[in-house]
């Protein structure tokens, strides 16, 4: 959800006073994981997939949950800012209040083995999530996401409710749309599951083009043809 508002709470610790959940230092790999985390945030923004401080991102390091903090905009996030939960939702590290939109992450990560969620307003993805419950197969590159993207269906922001629909989703997948909302993705780094909402946002746009233009709807994929794509995508990449 959008973290555009300037949400109070958004330099006092969980406790109450200002700094008070600093509970510890970070490590050195939690510190790493900081910094690519806050990259990947602004890479959302330069790259149009989010305004302003929509959309967050997280990483799992260990049992710590790295999250964009709410309502700061990610050009001024520095290494002092870093914000950190256990998989419980309780604050370890920071004193910058987690993003509204942590019972998703940490839904992610509680169910699945990955270790990096990326959550965007990505304009077409967005625009799909109204209009279906189910991406079409519009493209083989949906196999990269584990089959057809689907649709989770609208709850509210930050609740237990999208947490649970978004999790129905996301079954055997890699990404999903939220209606009326936008994307989730995950993977086991942050590039990764940045790629994947790249991937999904591109998508979304090539059936949203093809769909309005007048004349045939667009040919879709079968189930068989994108089931050979991903029997192609295993042995996919570099190897050694």
């Amino acid at each position: 959800m959008a973290e555009q508002r300037g949400d109070e709470r958004g330099t006092r610790g969980v406790h109450g006073g200002a700094g008070e959940s600093r509970l510890r230092s970070a490590h050195p790999e939690e510190a790493r994981a900081w910094d690519d985390l806050v990259a990947t945030a602004r890479r959302t923004v330069s790259d149009g997939l989010v305004v302003g401080t929509s959309g967050n991102v997280s990483v799992r390091v260990g049992d710590t949950v790295l999250v964009t903090p709410s309502g700061v905009p990610y050009d001024r996030l520095a290494p002092d800012d870093v914000t950190g939960v256990d998989l419980d939702g309780r604050q370890v590290l920071g004193s910058l209040v987690p993003t509204s939109e942590l019972p998703m992450h940490l839904a992610v990560y509680r169910t699945t083995g990955a270790l990096a969620v990326v959550h965007t307003h990505a304009v077409h993805a967005t625009a799909v999530s109204t209009l279906v419950s189910e991406l079409p197969l519009i493209h083989y590159m949906a196999a990269a996401l584990g089959g057809p993207v689907r649709v989770a269906p609208y709850a509210t922001y930050g609740t237990d409710e999208l947490a649970e629909n978004m999790l129905r989703a996301l079954a055997d997948r890699s990404g999903c749309l939220l209606q009326n909302h936008g994307t989730v993705t995950h993977g086991a780094t942050l590039d990764q599951a940045y790629d994947r909402t790249a991937q999904l946002e591109w998508m979304c746009r090539l059936w949203l083009t093809a769909s309005s233009v007048p004349g045939p709807a667009p040919s879709l994929l079968s189930r068989e043809q994108l089931t050979e794509v991903e029997e192609r995508l295993r042995g996919y990449g570099q190897r050694g």
